[in-house]
């Protein structure tokens, strides 16, 4: 099985690509470029599940439903274990913890005009073409909603003639969507906006970030603390994948009385964190902080937390800012964070709790790490991107 959960077969010019195989199966299709298209299944394997979405192989947003979920997990820890391998990383790789929970809590769907109709959907694995979708199972309860709030929207913006992507994210007051693509908006569909705002019972609707209404802000539980989420709000995709990575950061940082937390977002550890040490907490988007700030700043019991805006890809912590600190928390993007990096392996630091969502940047920057005198204790893979190649980690460094 590939890194991207394709099949793998060698073919008369060099390996194979082939979507929705599984290893030992023997198939017959034909080849379209790197690709092996498959037209039957002759012989399957143990491990083949029946996918239980209809769009299933037609949608690009699952990969891997045709794989029963014990070898998919053991797949998924093998991935890192294998980029720790190829930087020379060694470490113990804990077994694979399940946080798909109830399911995703956040979704981006698509809508497009193809002439007078409206599709709103997903869109097909390695191409633009769109997906229309009934329901999608691999969503939380509380994003019942959802799509026909966004189906409604997107119908409303149809005029425009525009493509749209609508972000949803589940909080613990409502919907809160975000529309992109539509440009301005003139005031007769921003008030027919607002009445579907009220239909679907959205918390709040934005545009690119810019707030067109809000009939309740939407809230989310931190820890003790209450966020109000700014527009478009990165979070964890699944609420158990939240919980999973804080409480494998508090355990790891246990005994701290000063940390730092890098790529703070809106408070995911920082809050959580505050409540046995005081926290600095780091973060480029400025409505994230100002969130992170105000919830802590109404929550009683905390230790203290203090903020900075700061773009950490240019202007990293330097290891003089860093020896303050018991220990650092970083939660990078999927590029990693390289020039934080290399300034953490500078620094008088002892203690280092690393929350990466790709493998292979995550072995990269623990190469550093090592390099500058850290081990690598253990790492700990989590699945809150079920039947997909994304795999979430927690990696904890200590001189």
């Amino acid at each position: 099985m590939g890194a991207q959960g394709d099949g793998l077969a060698q073919g008369p010019a060099g390996p194979l690509f082939a979507p929705y195989t599984l290893s030992g199966e023997e198939v017959r299709g034909h080849i379209e470029k790197d690709r092996f298209v498959v037209d039957e299944v002759l012989r399957s394997s143990p491990e083949r599940a029946t996918p239980f979405c209809p769009h299933f192989g037609h949608c690009g947003g699952c990969l891997l439903q045709h794989w029963q979920i014990a070898p998919y997990l053991a797949w998924k820890r093998g991935l890192v274990a294998e980029a720790l391998a190829r930087e020379g990383v060694g470490t113990e790789v804990r077994p694979i913890v399940d946080a798909h929970g109830a399911g995703r809590r956040r979704v981006i769907f698509h809508a497009r005009q193809y002439g007078a109709r409206t599709v709103v959907g997903f869109a097909e694995r390695r191409s633009h073409a769109m997906v229309e979708i009934g329901a999608c199972p691999v969503l939380a309860p509380s994003l019942h909603a959802a799509l026909p709030a966004a189906r409604a929207v997107a119908q409303a913006l149809a005029p425009l003639k525009k493509p749209l992507d609508v972000q949803v994210v589940a909080t613990d007051t409502g919907l809160d969507m975000d529309v992109r693509g539509s440009g301005p908006l003139p005031p007769a569909l921003v008030c027919e906006l607002a009445g579907l705002a009220a239909r679907f019972d959205l918390a709040r609707l934005t545009r690119h970030g810019e707030l067109l209404l809000q009939r309740t802000p939407p809230r989310l539980a931190m820890g003790r603390a209450e966020v109000e989420l700014p527009p478009a709000a990165f979070l964890q995709a699944t609420a158990e994948g939240e919980r999973v990575l804080a409480e494998a950061v508090l355990a790891a940082t246990a005994g701290a009385k000063r940390v730092a937390d890098l790529f703070a977002g809106a408070g995911t550890f920082a809050l959580r964190l505050a409540e046995t040490a005081r926290v600095f907490a780091v973060e480029s988007h400025q409505g994230a902080l100002a969130a992170l700030l105000k919830a802590a700043r109404a929550t009683s019991g905390l230790r203290g937390v203090e903020g900075e805006a700061r773009d950490l890809f240019r202007r990293p912590l330097m290891p003089a800012e860093l020896s303050a600190f018991d220990a650092v928390v970083l939660d990078p993007p999927r590029q990693g964070a390289e020039a934080q990096v290399a300034e953490l392996a500078r620094a008088k630091l002892a203690r280092v709790v690393y929350v990466s969502c790709n493998a292979a940047t995550f072995a990269r920057d623990a190469r550093v790490l090592a390099a500058g005198g850290f081990h690598l204790r253990h790492v700990t893979p989590v699945d809150q991107f079920r039947y997909s190649a994304h795999v979430e980690l927690v990696g904890v460094l200590e001189r």
